[in-house]
């Protein structure tokens, strides 16, 4: 598992956070007494949440206690679950009238029961909502990819990286539609801004090159890998004229409303 470092991955919350506006915000239940926030890191999720239904009680679960510190030291008046995702849908016995997830569940496999999983810890006429990136063939993410199996790493990173879990829209569509009355389902591409290519890589230190670094066994060879994925990115994402570079980011957004006949 990744290890995930609250203050590295907060580098970016405004930009983090923005697609969970997006996504909050087109959740429309008519009444939200009891929200879930499955992989809510250091609670910059579950805050927008807060704001969005202010009398729910909310519950934010996630698998990295430094991330669940944060996150209860901030905000101690929710409750906070150091669990994984999939052994929360198992353990879990209540349901909620939202079950949300923010750039967490590509870290989840087997979606095919993960899904449904979910889905029975929604209340009915409730929803699950999630937001996934799907930018896995981005020039970011092949860049990781090739330099792990490259000559030069192949061996200490290639064959064991931890790898995403995220499907095409139709395939979620024809998973959940049997127990829903309606699915809402987009895709949107932000062009971030970033100062300088140097903050891509500062950006994928705190998620997509984790499982990477994870897999090397010092310091100075994390560094390495660092270094010389900083050099591609540098070509890949040349500079604007302003200096700034532009970091497009593509997620996939899926908001499904349960049907009140639902059978567990």
């Amino acid at each position: 598992m990744p290890s995930w470092i609250p203050d590295q991955y907060l580098k970016f919350k405004e930009e983090r956070t923005r697609p969970c506006h997006d996504l909050a915000g087109r959740i429309f239940v008519e009444r939200v007494r009891r929200v879930a926030d499955l992989g809510c890191g250091p609670g910059n999720s579950t805050e927008v949440l807060a704001k969005r239904w202010p009398d729910a009680e909310f519950t934010g679960v996630d698998n990295a206690a430094a991330m669940i510190d944060t996150a209860r030291r901030e905000q101690p008046k929710h409750q906070w679950i150091e669990r994984d995702i999939a052994e929360w849908a198992v353990a879990e016995s209540r349901l909620f009238d939202v079950v949300f997830s923010n750039a967490a569940l590509q870290w989840v496999p087997n979606h095919e029961t993960i899904m449904p999983g979910l889905l029975a810890r929604t209340a009915p006429n409730g929803v699950l909502a999630f937001q996934v990136p799907a930018n896995f063939d981005a020039p970011a993410h092949r860049l990781m990819r090739s330099m792990a199996s490259s000559a030069a790493w192949l061996g200490e990173v290639a064959d064991r990286v931890r790898e995403w879990h995220v499907h095409d829209m139709s395939y979620y569509y024809d998973l959940l539609a049997p127990y829903c009355s309606r699915i809402d389902a987009w895709d949107t591409e932000y062009f971030q801004i970033l100062p300088d290519a140097a903050a891509i890589v500062e950006w994928y230190r705190g998620t997509g090159l984790r499982p990477f670094l994870d897999t090397l066994p010092t310091d100075t060879e994390r560094e390495r890998f660092v270094d010389q994925y900083a050099e591609g990115i540098r070509r890949l994402y040349p500079p604007r004229p302003d200096g700034r570079v532009l970091f497009p980011f593509l997620r996939r957004f899926v908001i499904a409303y349960k049907t009140d006949e639902y059978l567990e």
